[in-house]
């Protein structure tokens, strides 16, 4: 493909058309920025790459030592051509599905690209999916090779192989298997490459990506080649100053997040796209990321709101360690009112941090505001998070502090985001307009539905003989309920099957509340129960970093768990938490009662799914009783 979107100065930036019914904004849709790619794969990417800018360093590798060492553009095609050339070696035809097992390594990226290369349609496993899980996704999707990162994987795997006939190959990353393809593919000739290469256009299949599966079984969602490049040219474009970088430092980023999910998945195609530099941080324990995130030093980073919230809280841990906690409460009201003068600058309907404030905001930067940018390994400036909302309050902290956070949100369904924050037209606590060439509709009873050329081509199922369209009428009905304000701004309020509805017919969307107390430093997760139940209720769990913080604080460090839950002062705290989140709705809608559990909501136990959303079915289920006894007897003063 010749067409280099890398290339061309940044356009103006399209307005979004809002159609209204009733006098109600029910629809609003942005065109595209770049015209829709009419042949040619992803598969591509590296060999442009290579041709255009050789010596560009396109990635950086981790070696054993610590210390990153960057592969150019070159380099990075000559991998891809030996491995896809290995895996043409060991038999694998156009179309055939190979998964992909692993936590997110510079090995994953290669071996994504080193299949499309070879024609092949990858399939991400969560690495930390059971046997179960990952046994049904291979047997679902036809999967006839399937590479893991561990050993350990492959041998749990073992006992599962006479149930997965299909699957007639196994690779794994750390005994130098991606290697060992290079090197049974010598004698495959490059002309082999090129012509799988050739076949493949924007309609071919690029991947199979199932959902994390909050109900029932995950889905898998067919992605072509043509909705990766709708999604990742276009945000590219809007996003301007992240993947070109308006500062000195050029453009990089650490991939922390999974390369099994969508979001992570779309960003390393949008860098090799963009040429970005780009890492792989396979660990997100707190220790080991932040050494990644310093040796790196990424200029923009992927995140999910837990992420900036443990940041935050831990700042504000910090700080009241050290004696500093009023300081740092002020630094964080001055960083939300200087976030929220720029976000009106930028709408016309203010002018800008006044004199008093920009002085303010210079004297906590050196105390608070640059910890927190070192925390993110001290070059970040733009910070992309999706995921489930950030909230008004973190988005303007952030935006104070000196790191923009573009807000997105989108589905597997839609390869990504389908709307995104726009540069200098934030509206906080909000995930922005459609990405260009995105069309947002909001049905009468609150749906979100979708329509764009990133919107996959329906589902995967073999029993039917392949791709089941899901859209009808070119709209993605997307479960999720939401609003569209006078400007066309989306604001996301829930889930439509996680709707409660009390006894009294009140309708209550729990993630904003639940949003507003998972943002408490002693607060891990919280689950609003109230569904054909008289009055809204919460189960509490707590964070162990805050909680270890506070009992030091307190005098209270020994002390069990199962004996904290109940402690009166902790209760008292948290009661705070909940009466501040209250403020947020109507006195039918608020939490009237709340429990705190003696443990945290896992993976592992079937609680949250791989990328932290709740499984609510499961938790209402395994926490029958203590819900119960929230609504046992009368309500009394409360």
């Amino acid at each position: 493909m010749s067409r280099d979107p890398s290339s061309r100065p940044h356009p103006a930036l399209p307005e979004p058309e809002v159609r209204r019914l009733d006098g109600v904004v029910r629809e609003v849709s942005v065109p595209p920025l770049i015209l829709p790619v009419t042949h040619g794969s992803l598969a591509d990417i590296p060999f442009d790459n290579a041709d255009q800018v050789p010596g560009d360093p396109v990635l950086s590798r981790k070696g054993p030592d610590g210390r990153w060492t960057d592969v150019t553009a070159a380099e990075f095609a000559d991998q891809v051509l030996a491995v896809a050339k290995g895996l043409i070696a060991e038999g694998l035809m156009p179309g055939d599905r190979l998964a992909i097992m692993a936590r997110t390594t510079y090995e994953w990226t290669l071996l994504d690209f080193a299949a499309w290369a070879a024609g092949l349609v990858t399939v991400p496993i969560y690495p930390t999916s059971s046997v179960f899980q990952t046994r049904w996704i291979l047997q679902d999707s036809g999967a006839v090779a399937i590479a893991v990162e561990h050993v350990s994987q492959a041998a749990a795997l073992g006992p599962e192989r006479d149930r997965l006939p299909d699957v007639q190959h196994m690779w794994i990353f750390e005994k130098g298997h991606t290697e060992r393809l290079a090197e049974l593919g010598r004698n495959v000739p490059d002309q082999e490459v090129a012509v799988r290469r050739g076949v493949l256009g924007p309609d071919s299949l690029a991947t199979i990506m199932y959902t994390s599966g909050t109900t029932g079984r995950p889905k898998g969602c067919a992605l072509t080649h043509g909705n990766f490049f709708a999604e990742v040219d276009n945000a590219v474009e809007l996003l301007h100053p992240v993947f070109k970088s308006t500062f000195k430092e050029p453009a990089s980023t650490l991939l922390y997040l999974p390369l099994s999910h969508v979001f992570g998945r779309m960003v390393a195609v949008a860098c090799m796209r963009a040429r970005v530099r780009l890492g792989h941080a396979p660990s997100i324990r707190t220790e080991e990321l932040l050494a990644d995130l310093a040796g790196f030093s990424p200029t923009f980073l992927l995140a999910i709101p837990y992420v900036l919230e443990k940041v935050y809280n831990t700042g504000r841990a910090t700080a009241e360690k050290m004696g500093r906690a009023a300081s740092f409460d002020r630094a964080a009201r001055v960083a939300r009112g200087y976030g929220e003068a720029l976000e009106a600058q930028q709408h016309g309907t203010g002018s800008g941090p006044g004199a008093k404030l920009r002085a303010a905001r210079a004297l906590y930067d050196p105390l608070v505001y640059r910890r927190i940018r070192a925390a993110l390994g001290g070059k970040v400036r733009q910070v992309i998070c999706g995921g489930s909302p950030l909230g008004r309050r973190l988005a303007s902290f952030y935006a104070g502090a000196g790191i923009q956070v573009y807000e997105g949100y989108g589905l597997t369904e839609t390869t990504a985001a389908a709307t995104l924050t726009y540069p200098h037209r934030p509206r906080l606590g909000t995930v922005g307009w459609p990405l260009p060439g995105t069309r947002v509709r909001v049905a009468q009873d609150g749906e979100i539905l979708l329509s764009g050329n990133q919107v996959f081509r329906g589902y995967w199922d073999p029993q039917a003989g392949g791709v089941v369209p899901a859209a009808q009428d070119g709209w993605f009905a997307t479960g999720d309920i939401g609003e569209l304000d006078d400007d066309g701004y989306l604001t996301i309020t829930g889930r439509k099957r996680d709707i409660l509805i009390t006894t009294s017919g009140k309708n209550i969307a729990p993630a904003p509340l639940e949003d507003w107390l998972r943002a408490h430093p002693l607060v891990n997760q919280c689950v609003v129960v109230g569904d054909n139940r008289p009055y809204v209720t919460a189960l509490v769990t707590l964070d162990a970093e805050g909680m270890d913080h506070w009992c030091r604080m307190t005098g209270k460090s020994g002390v069990p768990l199962a004996t904290l839950v109940t402690d009166p002062d902790l209760l008292a705290v948290l009661q705070r938490a909940v009466d501040d989140a209250n403020r947020l709705v109507s006195r039918a809608e608020s939490v009237r009662r709340f429990t705190v559990l003696p443990l945290n909501f896992t993976e592992t136990a079937g609680h949250l799914t791989p990328t932290m959303k709740l499984r609510r079915a499961v938790v209402t289920r395994v926490f029958a009783r203590e819900i119960e006894e929230m609504y046992d007897g009368e309500l009394g003063q409360l």
